[in-house]
């Protein structure tokens, strides 16, 4: 049982806005939280997501693994220790 008088007032109910709509309802201290992104618009959670890559990085990791199509395979002798 939690003492009185010295724990936040909870909400069991509480909605979550973004834009100015209700997204959903959560668990929470504050009786309304207002979001700018939730997963509803996030690009990584709508598939909208785009890689930037100014230096060539990305490119360069997929070639380096094996992973791009057309990519070349890594040779035998990366990774493996003489010993």
């Amino acid at each position: 049982m939690p003492k009185s008088d010295i724990h936040p007032q909870w909400y069991p109910e509480a909605k979550v806005y973004c834009n100015g709509e209700v997204v959903m309802t959560v668990g929470s201290t504050k009786p309304e939280l207002h979001v700018d992104v939730w997963s509803g618009n996030h690009p990584f959670f709508t598939g909208t997501q785009k890689i930037i890559d100014t230096e060539g990085r990305v490119e360069r990791f997929l070639r380096k693994y094996g992973m791009m199509e057309g990519g070349s395979e890594p040779s035998q002798s990366q990774g493996k220790k003489k010993g």
